[in-house]
């Protein structure tokens, strides 16, 4: 069995292989993303796996199609980027890892929001140059204040008991609210009762086209002055425009994404060296209360582990009996 992996990267290739052991899979690993660009490279590869940034378009999808591909692996639990009705049309299957170690995710949206808080980034880099002044750096407690998660499934939950260790007043919004949550103190409302609510919001629901800018203008308006928002989920979550309007006006008072609209032009490489275009990135990061980390939130030891074994376990199940215990989208 011969799979082609696009967008990889060292740990991609260290992680897989290294699972490779148990099935013996032939790899050809791609830097590149995959779009039409590059669809035409794949030869005799009938299992494609691909990442959160990776286009698979009706346009690619009819290609890997013609060229023999039988399965699409995604190694992450985001489906946005497939043309789910052309893989069916073409008879191509798609698999995901629904969840790996939401604690991964989890921990880093709390490692954000208590960065931007407590600015450890500033105080880091001030006592370097042996400034040890606090001006600048006041944050606030945690405890008691009313957080507000939307999205409740395993990243969302697993973000809600860090909050609750804390102390925080946890509300939360999802349509299939969790029994469980419930029975630990955490009180479900509707989305603009979350809105207008918390002191902080974090985003934690897949992308869909119900919620595409959930974040906008509207919905900034419903929010408290100077809320809080943090996103480890998808980028076009946040319309980007709206929330830089929103940090001019002092209606959003910290601002941290893992995640960005525009982030396959960006993410996942060493741009150090380059002129970044992209003038709506570059202003985001220009602001003391912004913090833009490049989607590493899965960036885990725990958690490449389980994807390399997830993803590698449903493909050789797929193949040899057509069923897995992973999801399968089609």
């Amino acid at each position: 069995m011969k799979i082609a992996f696009f967008s990889t990267k060292p740990y991609d290739k260290l992680f897989f292989e290294q699972e490779n052991s148990t099935y013996g899979f032939q790899f050809n690993f791609y830097e590149t993303h995959l779009g039409p660009h590059i669809v035409n490279a794949i030869e005799d590869e009938k299992v494609v796996c691909a990442f959160v940034n990776d286009k698979l378009n009706r346009q690619v999808i009819e290609v890997l199609a013609q060229k023999g591909v039988e399965l699409i692996a995604l190694r992450c639990a985001g489906f946005n980027n497939v043309d789910l009705e052309a893989a069916r049309e073409f008879g191509i299957k798609v698999c995901r890892v629904p969840a790996y170690s939401p604690e991964a995710v989890a921990e880093h949206t709390m490692a954000m929001l208590l960065t931007l808080n407590r600015k450890t980034h500033k105080a880091y880099n001030r006592v370097r140059e042996q400034n040890f002044a606090l001006n600048g750096l006041l944050g606030f407690n945690l405890h008691q204040k009313k957080i507000g998660v939307i999205g409740t499934g395993k990243i969302g939950k697993a973000f809600i008991k860090i909050a609750l260790g804390f102390g925080a007043d946890v509300i939360a919004y999802d349509l299939y609210p969790d029994q469980q949550l419930t029975a630990q103190g955490v009180n479900y409302r509707s989305l603009d009762e979350v809105f207008k609510e918390s002191d902080i919001i974090s985003l934690h629901c897949p992308l869909t086209p119900e919620n595409h800018y959930l974040i906008n203008r509207e919905s900034l308006e419903k929010m408290k002055n100077g809320v809080t928002i943090i996103n480890t989920s998808r980028g076009n979550l946040i319309n980007t425009n709206d929330a830089i309007k929103a940090l001019k006006e002092r209606k959003i008072g910290l601002l941290g994404i893992d995640v960005y609209e525009q982030e396959e032009k960006l993410f996942f490489k060493d741009l150090s060296t380059t002129i970044i275009e992209d003038e709506t990135i570059q202003l985001l990061m220009s602001y003391p209360n912004v913090l833009v980390t490049a989607h590493q939130a899965f960036f885990t030891t725990e958690a490449l582990t389980e994807i390399s074994q997830r993803t590698l376990r449903s493909i050789s199940d797929l193949s040899t009996k057509g069923i897995t215990d992973a999801e399968v989208l089609l």
